[in-house]
């Protein structure tokens, strides 16, 4: 989390905004290294980024600092052969960091899962150009690594939600009601120690799961805020009204341009279907403090659920992975979450 500020007599000046800035991301990199990805100095490490953005910038920066031993790729100034060929000399539990404005393209080379394949450590920044302003500063917080936190309130989640026979996701005026137990939970906490690959997409803290039965998902739930067909996230003046009948969307009666664009798009291929239920950990990023990169924006503190068919972590009779099209992230305007009748998230807060 970011520390206090001090107290000051003046605003503070440009270089020393700066200046505190990089120290925060400094010092949450090294954590994150230390903690989660448990780099060590015999470990090699290599760094591609790009400089086509203020945010991809810093970051580069920052790993330039923590990692002085790593070997530093500026993806728009190398040719992609040149970038294969090093990876081809790396071992696996080395460490490969990607900072990307957009996100790296060799071919069809698909960059992480080929690096995942190889044995290899990976820490990815997507998408960084999608984040300005006052952005920059939310996303530098996110990088936060709090171990104790994320680790055990994680372990609390899932063990709640792998025994739910019932939970209940309460909005102002409405709720959204799972009559079902709970796909195995799945946890983005930084515990790379009993999984297959180590690492992935940065920020991280979300514990994840979807309903064994769609039919028993019913209800009507708000929303504040969607991603929309471009991956940032609009946030509507006013939370979307949503009715689901037997897992699927039926009515969506105060529902912006914005959001039924989404919906018409999803429905000329897909049902409406509600499908992952994600409890977003990271207290960096809430209703207020926002991004708008969905893919960073899903970690924050609080629920989202995504509608369409695509899912790939969990297998289901008649939503084959290869082709179901659509996982579009939305953000719910929560009050209150119960697994079998306990309080686990009020005051936009987990309370476990």
């Amino acid at each position: 989390m970011r520390p206090e500020p001090p107290l000051l007599l003046a605003p503070m000046s440009l270089h020393a905004t700066v200046r505190l800035t990089m120290t925060i991301l400094v010092q949450n990199l090294k954590d994150t290294l230390t903690h989660a990805i448990e780099y060590k100095d015999n470990q090699r490490a290599v760094v591609i980024f790009d400089r086509t953005s203020e945010l991809a910038s810093l970051v580069a920066d920052g790993y330039a600092e923590v990692l002085p031993g790593a070997t530093v790729i500026d993806f728009d100034k190398t040719e992609p052969d040149v970038i294969l060929e090093l990876i081809d000399t790396l071992s696996p539990k080395d460490l490969v960091v990607l900072v990307q404005s957009t996100s790296f393209r060799l071919n069809a080379f698909r960059f992480r899962l080929e690096l995942f394949k190889r044995g290899l450590a990976v820490i990815e920044h997507p998408h960084l150009g999608r984040m300005t302003g006052e952005q920059i500063e939310v996303y530098i917080d996110a990088l936060a690594y709090d171990p104790e936190y994320y680790r055990g309130l994680g372990a609390k989640l899932k063990e709640r939600i792998d025994r739910a026979q019932r939970v209940v996701v309460e909005c102002d005026g409405g709720e959204l009601v799972y009559e079902t137990p709970m796909e195995p939970a799945k946890l983005n906490v930084g515990d790379y120690v009993e999984m297959k690959n180590t690492g992935g997409q940065f920020p991280i803290g979300e514990v994840f799961t979807e309903p064994v039965n769609f039919e028993g998902v019913n209800g009507t739930v708000k929303l504040y805020a969607h991603a929309d067909a471009t991956f940032h996230v609009q946030f509507p003046d006013e939370p979307i009204t949503v009715v689901v009948e037997k897992g699927v969307i039926v009515d969506v009666p105060n529902a912006p341009a914005s959001f039924t664009a989404v919906l018409d798009q999803i429905g000329l291929d897909e049902r409406l279907l509600i499908r992952e239920l994600g409890f977003g950990m990271n207290r960096s990023m809430t209703r207020d403090r926002r991004v708008v990169d969905v893919g960073s924006y899903e970690r924050m503190c609080g629920i989202h659920v995504s509608i369409g068919h695509k899912h790939t972590t969990y297998t289901k009779e008649g939503l084959p992975k290869r082709s179901s099209k659509y996982h579009v992230d939305v953000f719910v305007d929560v009050t209150r979450v119960l697994i079998d009748e306990e309080v686990v998230f009020e005051g936009g807060r987990y309370v476990l």
